[in-house]
């Protein structure tokens, strides 16, 4: 196998890149989830300090199954996690009682060098819509308890779920604070929708705290930066409450990268996709994600469907990896050929026929698109004489946005909701065919949380607000505090609660209910509540 010099010179001599090449040169990844059930395994190792350092978590449960996850770390910010050259057996229980005397399953698997001491663990054969405590073990050494559940079975339908809604995460720019309340809200779930890290160098957007390190670049880079953010005790603490559904967006690997295209001119295609290889490797490894999703060098499958018996279906997107480049130079512009290109594409042919098959077949009372960009076509100038919309966004991709909002209507796909992050504000979007036509009819709904801390302590009423409201009529909320967003979904309603916090930049911010919306099953029209 190849070495990253050795590659990259064998590309340039090609004169380009090769997709076959990265392919051929990753390969080996393929198998490393069969290091799990390594013989070559040290049963009773030996650790310079706590190797759980880095919490536990679970994810993607379906009605009988869960991912468990954790990560041997004794030195989190050293390369390798401060873990010898070698795989380590790790035990895993999984029981009825937080005290472990009604253990329900069990077993052993190796964590390995090769995917940086990280174990994924899914659990079979569990009961539906139950909850369930688990633990690792090696060595001498003993994980915190997480607590996990299991979706209810695919033919019922569920009375309610809860869960809360989050995104882009700074370290550098506030702590973790709201996470506590988000605790004490004793949810079902949480989305993560992205920006998880951020890559910049230590101090570039410090005023908190400060990132471990350079720009990260290495697969030992970014492992080092997960390890930072997995070691905020908050953030540890919530991923042990309950079960997380995660999608990325750019910064987990590089701002407003768009495909394989990166933002930055002059950079070597052949150094960004190997970039792209160790940002994905190192978010497989943090994040408690099933085999399916394991990376193959620069490629990775992050779409996927979570089913909540018949009360909805969980489509969690990527519109990063697929996506054509942003038009106009990504700078705000009007709705403009270039922006109504119908060559233009978040999704991606592949992921979009997914999509689609997956909402016509659905039968679940709700169909909930976790995605990362706004949906919304807003005019953020607020001025109709000279509008401006992200190009980064959806509206940057305007023919596949309307295609979608029409396949949504002629389909009559029952209940669409979009749940949206990368802004840092908060957001509640009725969406149409085209937003810029009011007398349309409302075909979706979108909630766009805040950030967690990105940007700092944020407002509840920017600057411009009644123009950009007044240009955007369907925008029905907006503000730019920081927070995340909780919601509680029954067959009947769904009620979404915009929790703000008042202050991310010092200790012992109050995180509270800033303003609440429902949705009627059957209306997807907002109602202030």
């Amino acid at each position: 196998m190849l070495n990253d010099k050795q590659f990259r010179s064998a590309v340039k001599h090609e004169g380009g890149v090769s997709r076959r090449m990265f392919l051929a040169y990753s390969a080996a990844l393929s198998s490393i989830p069969l290091l799990g059930r390594s013989s070559f395994a040290t049963a009773v190792p030996k650790f310079s300090s706590n190797p759980f350092s880095l919490g536990v978590a679970s994810g993607d449960p379906d009605s009988t199954s869960v991912v468990l996850w954790t990560r041997l770390a004794p030195e989190p910010l050293e390369p390798f996690g401060g873990m010898p050259n070698e795989a380590v057996v790790v035990r895993w229980e999984v029981a009825d009682d937080e005290a472990f005397n009604k253990v329900v399953a069990s077993g052993t698997v190796s964590a390995t060098p090769q995917l940086g001491h990280s174990v994924h663990v899914e659990v079979d054969g569990l009961s539906p819509d139950r909850w369930y405590h688990y633990r690792f073990h090696t060595g001498d050494a003993t994980s915190p308890t997480g607590r996990t559940r299991t979706f209810p079975a695919v033919d019922t339908m569920p009375q309610q779920v809860r869960f809360g809604v989050t995104s882009c995460q700074n370290y550098e720019q506030g702590l973790f604070t709201a996470y506590e309340q988000m605790a004490r809200d004793d949810l079902d779930l949480v989305f993560h929708l992205g920006d998880y890290i951020y890559e910049y160098a230590a101090g570039r957007n410090g005023k908190v705290r400060t990132h471990h390190g350079k720009e990260i670049d290495s697969l030992n880079d970014y492992r080092a930066r997960h390890a930072q953010y997995r070691s905020d005790p908050l953030l540890q603490n919530m991923h042990a409450a309950c079960p997380w559904l995660v999608t990325w967006d750019d910064h987990e690997f590089d701002n407003n990268c768009a495909g394989e295209i990166s933002e930055e001119q002059n950079i070597d295609p052949v150094d960004y996709l190997i970039r792209r290889a160790n940002a994905y490797q190192a978010y497989y490894e943090a994040m408690p994600l099933r085999a399916s999703c394991l990376p193959t060098g620069p490629d990775m499958q992050l779409y996927r469907n979570s089913r909540y018996g018949q009360l909805a279906d969980f489509l969690v997107l990527d519109t990063r990896q697929y996506r054509s480049d942003q038009p106009n130079g990504d700078r705000k512009s009007p709705l403009n050929d270039a922006a109504f290109d119908k060559r233009q594409s978040l999704l991606g042919r592949q992921q979009k026929g997914w999509l689609y098959s997956q909402l016509v077949s659905s039968q679940s009372t709700w169909n909930v698109l976790a995605q990362q960009v706004m949906m919304g076509m807003v005019d953020r100038a607020g001025n109709p004489e000279a509008p401006a919309y992200s190009m980064d966004q959806w509206p940057g991709y305007a023919f596949e946005r309307m295609e979608l909002m029409k396949f949504l209507a002629d389909r009559r796909v029952s209940n669409p909701v979009v749940l949206t992050g990368d802004i840092h504000s908060n957001w509640a979007n009725e969406l149409r065919l085209d937003d810029r036509r009011p007398e349309d009819d409302v075909i979706a709904t979108e909630f766009v949380c805040t950030s967690l801390t990105s940007g700092g302590n944020g407002v509840d009423k920017p600057k411009g607000l009644d123009n950009l409201l007044a240009a955007n009529p369907c925008v029905k909320f907006h503000n730019t505090e920081r927070g995340y967003i909780r919601c509680a979904v029954t067959p009947q309603e769904w009620t979404a609660d915009y929790m703000v916090i008042d202050n991310v930049e010092t200790p012992g911010g109050n995180t509270f209910v800033r303003n609440s919306f429902t949705v009627e099953a059957g209306q997807p029209t907002l109602h202030a509540s």
